[in-house]
């Protein structure tokens, strides 16, 4: 499918407390405090990050979407819009597979955040995007992360090396998906509200 490179099309999804919306710009200051943050860069690699390395960053998330019609969401609560992270999906050229991803700040740790924001996207993933295969790649000291793959269904693949720093492979497929689903459980894909189409980089606050 031909995608034009003068919009960005993406969509919001909402959960009970979570939303799940594009990066903007007034999002710079709390993304790179999130970088700056050596509890949260831990199992990324350990080295902190400055602003002009966010800002960079940025760019690049957006830009995954404009090339490859998937990518991360920012995170924020429902009632108070505070921003907590970004959870979504990472699959640039050359890596291991359609990855779900994601990174709070600490002040969105121990809620159950991190699953209710991947459970909504990994959801997405299958029934919107119709999307096969679905992995993580985690640390292996990063308990919490693979307690939080756990829940969304998912179990140990395999290992790799990212950045030449090892990362277990978790992973799970849409068959294996929908036969967990509850018979009772209503579409996934209702959880989108709403399909925002950003110009390129021209970013509203």
């Amino acid at each position: 499918m031909n995608r034009s490179l003068d919009r960005l099309d993406i969509p919001t999804l909402e959960t009970e407390r979570l939303r799940l919306r594009s990066f903007r710009r007034s999002d710079v200051d709390d993304y790179a405090a999130l970088n700056a943050d050596p509890e949260v860069m831990r199992y990324l690699g350990g080295e902190t990050w400055d602003r002009g390395r966010s800002w960079r960053h940025l760019g690049f998330l957006l830009g995954h979407w404009l090339l490859g019609g998937s990518g991360m969401w920012a995170v924020e609560e429902r009632e108070t819009g505070t921003f907590l992270g970004m959870v979504g999906f990472a699959d640039p050229e050359g890596w291991p597979g359609f990855e779900l991803a994601w990174t709070l700040a600490r002040r969105g740790w121990g809620h159950g955040y991190a699953t209710e924001g991947a459970r909504a996207a990994l959801a997405y993933a299958f029934t919107a995007w119709h999307r096969s295969h679905v992995i993580s790649l985690i640390h292996p000291d990063n308990h919490a992360s693979i307690r939080v793959a756990e829940r969304l269904g998912e179990t140990r693949r395999g290992r790799t090396e990212m950045r030449g720093e090892e990362r277990l492979v978790y992973g799970i497929d849409r068959e294996s998906y929908e036969a967990a689903l509850p018979t009772h459980a209503p579409p996934a894909s209702a959880v989108e509200t709403r399909r925002p189409v950003l110009q390129a980089f021209a970013l509203g606050g």
